[in-house]
């Protein structure tokens, strides 16, 4: 009973695979690919001197210039490859140098907390992974080391490092930290995993088919969307309950995606996770909702002249962190982020 949402949540069938097998294929259209190229000519100008971006309140922010670097690695730049290689380099170097030395914490001089942690160690293990970069490895190492030394005894993560409390959004981070860091080569403890993902089913709330904030708190699209995101990341593909749930029309994750897709709380955020969730989906659900996406951020028209996305009807943290979102959400397709791919 304890996994069970995590086997429902995670589970493709055979037939689900052979469905994904004949999928319509999801690409950019032209479109997409300059509303895309716009962004990131934007963002190339938002750079500071120092590799790290700011917006609004967050200056020389690990996680915004996260985000920035994500959206430039989504269309396959890297340091010495791409148009933009050089900014990925600088965004990484502030990275990296970004970190405490005592403890591995990605806080940098103006301060952050474990979502601007995560968010670092995310985009470096994902650099390091695609370079082979082995002044990237220790770095990355310790990082990692600090996400599980502040695990909280129920799976979960909170604000600070410090194994104390917990909330599914900042534990979803955490997880996604980790899972990159694995994924380019480096030990992450199983127990780990299994209790944060213990943690995650905690929050399901199986009358809504959604995930909640905390344990027995109403659920909520970003939250959802984040959840089923990283579950199907664990990847255990093993039986048809998902399906059944669906075919029953019992209240389900993906269902309940795709109900609130236009859900104004943490639009930009949720739409992070939704992207990649539906993109593990597969199938109909898929190609439905990166449609939905190309309508809403390109087709009509809320793209500003100068390329960012700044909308004032979900406002979010500021134009850099919503412009990187969108560039990364919509280059899906294009698999380059390892995090993402099926």
């Amino acid at each position: 009973m304890r996994f069970l949402i995590l086997s429902i949540v995670f589970t493709i069938t055979s037939a689900g695979v052979a469905a994904q097998e004949k999928e319509k294929k999801v690409e950019m259209d032209e479109a997409t690919k300059k509303a895309t190229a716009k962004a990131l000519a934007w963002l190339k100008n938002r750079q500071n001197p120092d590799g790290s971006f700011s917006d609004g309140a967050y200056a020389h922010n690990t996680a915004i210039t996260a985000y920035a670097m994500l959206a430039f690695m989504s269309q396959g730049h890297l340091p010495g490859q791409g148009t933009y290689g050089p900014e990925v380099a600088k965004a990484g170097r502030f990275l990296v140098a970004a970190q405490r030395e005592i403890d591995g914490y990605l806080v940098g001089a103006r301060g952050g907390n474990m979502y601007c942690h995560a968010m670092a160690t995310l985009a470096l293990a994902e650099l390091y992974g695609q370079t082979g970069d082995d002044a990237l490895k220790p770095v990355v190492k310790k990082a990692t080391d600090l996400i599980v030394r502040s695990q909280a005894p129920n799976g979960g993560w909170r604000y600070e490092p410090h194994p104390t409390g917990a909330d599914i959004s900042v534990t979803i981070m955490q997880v996604m930290a980790l899972r990159a860091a694995k994924n380019s080569g480096l030990h992450v403890p199983d127990t780990t995993m299994k209790k944060a993902l213990a943690y995650i089913n905690s929050c399901y709330r199986p009358q809504a088919g959604g995930f909640a904030y905390m344990p027995g708190s109403t659920p909520g699209f970003a939250r959802t969307a984040a959840g089923v995101c990283v579950l199907y990341l664990a990847g255990e593909y093993n039986d048809d309950r998902l399906k059944k749930m669906r075919d029953e029309k019992k209240p389900n994750p993906v269902d309940y995606l795709h109900r609130h897709f236009e859900s104004p709380i943490h639009f930009y955020y949720g739409h992070y996770y939704a992207a990649h969730a539906m993109h593990q989906v597969g199938g109909k659900d898929w190609e439905e909702w990166y449609g939905r996406l190309v309508k809403y951020f390109v087709a009509s028209g809320i793209q500003q002249q100068d390329g960012s996305w700044s909308t004032t009807r979900h406002r979010e943290v500021g134009p850099v962190y919503q412009t990187s979102i969108a560039v990364i959400i919509l280059s899906v397709p294009a698999h380059y982020l390892p995090i993402f791919q099926r």
